[in-house]
């Protein structure tokens, strides 16, 4: 039976340094990138990438899965951190800025798409409970209305999602999402 050792350090700050890479490459809108482009701003040569991605689709799932682990962690820090309204105004932001990144990577995210991937299955039931828990938090404080799921919220941020990515839209979605904020703020109990 084989063990699985620790990755070296190097491997690892290789690891990492592709992922940055391949963020990053997708946050600048380039969902076309080719591996020899991200390897190349990671500083490693083409076949270190396939030793820790086997398709350029695994080395885009690890990139989404990493921006969805990151923005669903941050959901308890913020309702630890701030007011549970703010603290979901904050986590509305956040997810802005995570369509930011799937928007550079929507042309990639395609092809996982037409594939059995679990990853959207797993990373929207994921943002839906980050969401329910902050939502249940603030209806908890009277400071957000108690009849709306983290689910519908999800659904109602789906149009942040679709929005084209061109100039301004950023500024857009986050109109949208403060919009959204006020609604659920409008029959608080506490407004």
């Amino acid at each position: 039976m084989p063990t699985t050792r620790p990755m070296r350090a190097d491997a690892r700050r290789n690891r990492e340094a592709l992922l940055a890479a391949a963020r990053q490459t997708f946050l600048d809108g380039d969902g076309d990138a080719h591996v020899e482009d991200i390897a190349r701003t990671a500083g490693v040569a083409v076949g270190t990438l396939y030793r820790h991605f086997e398709t350029r689709e695994a080395l885009i799932e690890e990139v989404w899965r990493s921006e969805v682990d990151e923005l669903c962690a941050s959901a308890d820090d913020l309702i630890d951190q701030h007011a549970p309204d703010e603290a979901l105004r904050r986590f509305l932001l956040l997810l802005v800025d995570h369509a930011a990144v799937g928007k550079g990577m929507s042309v990639a995210l395609e092809s996982i798409m037409a594939t059995d991937s679990p990853v959207f299955d797993d990373a929207r039931s994921r943002m839906a409970d980050a969401l329910t828990r902050l939502l249940d938090a603030g209806s908890a404080a009277g400071t957000l209305r108690g009849d709306v799921t983290g689910s519908t919220l999800l659904r109602a941020l789906g149009g942040v999602c679709s929005l084209r990515a061109t100039g301004g839209w950023i500024d857009e979605a986050r109109q949208i999402a403060g919009l959204l904020l006020d609604g659920l703020r409008h029959g608080a109990t506490h407004s």
